[in-house]
């Protein structure tokens, strides 16, 4: 039997506050997302201020980058670039901000970031993933 890295509540807690601690550095409001590999919510974290439309658009990033295998700017890039066709795939969430959590080559879950721009949102939610390293 194969098995594989799991994310857990600690993990995601350690996750959120490093993304929340890049987020106050820049004076970004955001929510961040952190799910299992499945796409499904372990934590949701939502700094005072942020829209709260970002509440549902974090999660969503992080299920596309998790059930994708892949960072979500690379369905905003298809679609910019004209493959507006993907547009009907049963992904939402496809936008740069969704960063999968890979261990030992495989993924182990993602976060998703939302509230400032989306390269912004894929910065904290990268610092949210170098703080498993630590």
């Amino acid at each position: 039997m194969k098995t594989k890295p799991m994310l857990t509540l600690d993990d995601a807690r350690k996750m959120a506050a490093a993304g929340e601690a890049e987020a106050r550095r820049n004076q970004w409001n955001v929510v961040i997302a952190v799910c299992d590999d499945g796409g499904h919510l372990i934590l949701l974290h939502r700094i005072d201020g942020v829209a709260p439309i970002s509440s549902y658009i974090a999660p969503e990033k992080a299920r596309a980058a998790a059930m994708g295998k892949r960072e979500t700017k690379v369905y905003e890039d298809m679609i910019n670039q004209g493959r507006t066709a993907f547009l009907s795939a049963p992904l939402e969430g496809m936008l740069e901000g969704g960063i999968p959590v890979i261990v030992d080559g495989q993924v182990a879950g993602a976060v998703g970031v939302s509230g400032v721009k989306s390269s912004e949102d894929a910065q904290i939610a990268r610092a949210a993933i170098a703080a498993l390293a630590s």
